[in-house]
């Protein structure tokens, strides 16, 4: 384990260490948010899994997607669902979706001596709102509220296609194609992202995972 000292390394240190394989994204839309991941883990030029799930339910109206690496995203996910299921109990209400953002991002301040390497976006849809919100917290906490978002090793391809192809006041119908095309251009062509897509979407209905039938309809190649 690297120790931090004076020869002013220690950042270069946390980019060297949280470079894992993994494409993420996720896309407001006028009635949710849609999130999508690949399915693989790497471990350095090693896959060490081909079915991971890299979206996290942390409550009916939130969602989380993880990229880095993977024990310390558990540790985070099971912080987020432990205060939300708080917040519910105590508030009868569900905790708002830039409260839960800013819990995460003060985690993750808190932990910056010892950080968590992860890259995570947090996104839901509020109680008294139809439009979904998205947040993209890195792992000293640093947080921004964002339209659509991508993280992980195949981020530069999948923005590529999602700065051409997004548009404001997407549905989750529509959007939820753009999610799985960006992250199987990812596919195509970072070779730490693979296998598979996972898509989620969650609207006024609540969260749920997009059956294989429908990812399947959708024309891919990867």
């Amino acid at each position: 384990m690297y120790q931090q000292g004076n020869d002013n390394r220690y950042e270069e240190y946390i980019a060297e260490h949280i470079k894992k394989g993994t494409t993420t994204c996720a896309l407001t839309c006028k009635d949710g948010v849609v999130l999508a991941a690949d399915t693989r883990a790497s471990a350095g030029f090693f896959i060490a899994d081909k079915h991971v799930m890299k979206i996290q339910k942390i409550d009916r109206h939130i969602g989380m997607t993880m990229a880095g690496g993977v024990a310390d995203a558990q540790n985070l996910v099971d912080i987020m669902r432990y205060n939300a299921n708080i917040y519910r109990l105590t508030d009868k209400d569900p905790i708002p979706i830039k409260s839960a953002a800013r819990l995460c991002s003060n985690v993750l301040f808190n932990q910056r001596y010892f950080p968590f390497f992860v890259q995570i976006i947090l996104a839901g849809v509020d109680k008294t709102k139809e439009e979904g919100q998205i947040y993209n917290i890195d792992l000293f906490g640093s947080m921004t509220s964002e339209k659509f978002i991508s993280t992980g090793s195949g981020s530069p391809v999948a923005y590529g296609y999602l700065e051409t192809e997004f548009k404001e006041n997407l549905t989750v119908n529509d959007a939820y194609k753009l999610a799985i095309q960006a992250i199987a251009a990812a596919i195509r062509r970072n070779s730490g992202t693979g296998d598979g897509i996972n898509v989620v979407i969650i609207d006024k209905d609540g969260y749920r995972e997009l059956s294989k039938e429908m990812k399947k309809a959708v024309s891919v190649a990867y």
